[in-house]
């Protein structure tokens, strides 16, 4: 492992940069223990505390984590998918917001993947996924719930449907589609949507998923994205200023 003084970059992003590369490659292993902070100092030649904010940057990546204890020190972390998709969440989130996406364009990727999703989700869901998407629509059909629940029972269906492809590669990649994506696309659109219509079109989704028909979980799916585009095209036309 090694780093460039001469680079303008931080030296402890470096170091943080050369460790992950070692991880990534395994050189350095899951669950091995690596070089106490004053032997990483003197392999990197410089101070402990740059050593010491490298090892920061890599925890907060959940690529190490640190023990203390005789046996303590700095240990290689094991990355679950599952324990990755809240960064993916918040990273596909900012790039949404700070890159302007339009919401046509966010929308159909996100139904896109999710039509992707369709054929192993209808072949390998769950009882426990049948049971979770048909609890959403009863309580998305509960008088007196708001808005904000109803966007997050949207998403807790969709995530069941994803999740039954049972496929962690495919629902890790998802999640900022579903959680990111999604609520981005309800907070826009879910004072003028007709709840009775989203309630049918989940139910004609669970319907073909539990009868394990991909073609029509795949069509209703995009029934669902044609009515949430004409949706928002009505919600920005109200929105515009008139002359």
């Amino acid at each position: 492992m090694k780093i460039d003084p001469s680079n303008p970059a931080d030296l402890s992003a470096q170091i943080a940069g050369a460790i992950r590369d070692a991880i990534i490659a395994g050189t350095l292993i899951v669950d091995e223990r690596l070089p106490s902070e004053a032997e990483l100092a003197e392999q990197f030649d410089v101070s402990r505390p740059t050593v010491r904010e490298a090892l920061k940057r890599l925890a907060a990546q959940s690529l190490i984590r640190t023990q203390r204890g005789a046996t303590g020190g700095a240990f290689v972390n094991r990355l679950s998918f599952e324990a990755a998709q809240p960064q993916q969440i918040t990273t596909s989130t900012l790039l949404l917001s700070m890159n302007a996406v339009s919401f046509s364009t966010a929308c159909e990727a996100r139904y896109a993947l999710e039509r992707a999703c369709a054929p192993l989700a209808a072949a390998r869901r769950s009882a426990d996924h049948l049971a979770t998407m048909r609890a959403e629509i009863h309580r998305q059909g509960q008088p007196g719930l708001t808005d904000e629940a109803f966007c997050a029972s949207d998403v807790a269906f969709h995530r069941a449907l994803v999740d039954g492809a049972g496929n962690p590669v495919l629902s890790y990649q998802l999640a900022g589609a579903v959680e990111a994506m999604q609520p981005l696309m309800n907070m826009i659109t879910f004072t003028a949507r007709d709840r009775a219509r989203i309630i049918d079109l989940h139910t004609r989704i669970a319907d073909a998923v539990e009868a394990q028909d991909d073609a029509a979980t795949a069509q209703g799916l995009t029934a669902l994205e044609r009515e949430t585009q004409a949706l928002a095209e009505r919600v920005f036309e109200a929105r515009k200023p008139r002359s």
